[in-house]
Protein backbone atom coordinates (compact mmCIF):
# COMPACT_ATOMS: atom_id res chain seq x y z
CA UNK A 1 0.00 0.00 0.00
CA UNK A 2 2.56 2.68 0.65
CA UNK A 3 4.81 1.95 -2.73
CA UNK A 4 1.03 2.55 -4.61
CA UNK A 5 0.46 5.37 -1.97
CA UNK A 6 -2.78 4.29 -1.19
CA UNK A 7 -1.76 4.77 2.18
CA UNK A 8 1.62 7.00 2.20
CA UNK A 9 3.10 5.74 5.43
CA UNK A 10 4.10 2.17 6.27
CA UNK A 11 3.55 2.86 9.72
CA UNK A 12 0.00 3.76 9.24
CA UNK A 13 -1.05 0.85 6.80
CA UNK A 14 0.66 -1.49 9.80
CA UNK A 15 -1.98 0.17 12.09
CA UNK A 16 -4.56 0.16 9.83
CA UNK A 17 -4.08 -3.72 8.63
CA UNK A 18 -3.31 -4.42 12.89
CA UNK A 19 -6.73 -2.83 14.14
CA UNK A 20 -8.60 -4.40 10.91
CA UNK A 21 -9.23 -1.99 8.69
CA UNK A 22 -8.05 -3.84 5.44
CA UNK A 23 -8.81 -6.99 3.59
CA UNK A 24 -7.74 -8.49 0.76
CA UNK A 25 -10.08 -10.77 -1.14
CA UNK A 26 -12.88 -9.82 1.47
CA UNK A 27 -10.37 -11.51 4.18
CA UNK A 28 -8.71 -9.50 7.34
CA UNK A 29 -5.87 -8.54 6.05
CA UNK A 30 -2.22 -8.52 8.39
CA UNK A 31 0.76 -6.30 7.62
CA UNK A 32 2.51 -8.81 6.06
CA UNK A 33 0.20 -9.96 3.41
CA UNK A 34 1.13 -10.71 -0.41
CA UNK A 35 -1.08 -9.61 -2.38
CA UNK A 36 -1.35 -10.15 -5.96
CA UNK A 37 -2.57 -8.49 -9.65
CA UNK A 38 -6.55 -9.01 -9.74
CA UNK A 39 -6.64 -9.12 -5.89
CA UNK A 40 -9.20 -6.55 -4.32
CA UNK A 41 -8.09 -4.28 -1.35
CA UNK A 42 -10.73 -2.31 0.99
CA UNK A 43 -9.31 0.19 3.27
CA UNK A 44 -11.40 1.70 6.09
CA UNK A 45 -11.21 4.48 8.16
CA UNK A 46 -14.09 6.26 9.89
CA UNK A 47 -17.52 6.20 7.27
CA UNK A 48 -14.89 5.94 4.65
CA UNK A 49 -14.29 2.87 2.56
CA UNK A 50 -12.00 3.13 -0.42
CA UNK A 51 -11.68 -0.39 -2.23
CA UNK A 52 -9.21 -0.86 -5.58
CA UNK A 53 -8.27 -3.96 -7.34
CA UNK A 54 -4.41 -4.29 -8.30
CA UNK A 55 -3.53 -3.97 -11.78
CA UNK A 56 0.92 -3.67 -11.19
CA UNK A 57 3.21 -4.71 -8.54
CA UNK A 58 5.90 -2.95 -7.99
CA UNK A 59 9.20 -2.75 -5.55
CA UNK A 60 9.16 0.98 -5.77
CA UNK A 61 7.39 3.53 -8.65
CA UNK A 62 7.63 7.44 -8.76
CA UNK A 63 4.78 9.18 -7.11
CA UNK A 64 3.49 9.94 -11.06
CA UNK A 65 3.14 6.22 -11.44
CA UNK A 66 1.85 4.51 -8.48
CA UNK A 67 -1.91 4.99 -9.17
CA UNK A 68 -1.41 3.27 -12.29
CA UNK A 69 -1.23 0.61 -9.85
CA UNK A 70 -4.41 0.21 -9.14
CA UNK A 71 -7.97 1.01 -9.98
CA UNK A 72 -10.37 2.59 -8.19
CA UNK A 73 -13.54 0.62 -7.10
CA UNK A 74 -15.00 2.39 -4.49
CA UNK A 75 -14.55 5.27 -2.75
CA UNK A 76 -12.03 8.25 -2.79
CA UNK A 77 -8.30 7.78 -2.94
CA UNK A 78 -7.06 8.56 1.05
Amino acid sequence: MKVSRLIKRRTVANEAADAGRCSVNGKQAKPSVEVKVGDIIEVRFGNNVTKVEVLALSQSAKKEDAAGMYRLLQGEEL
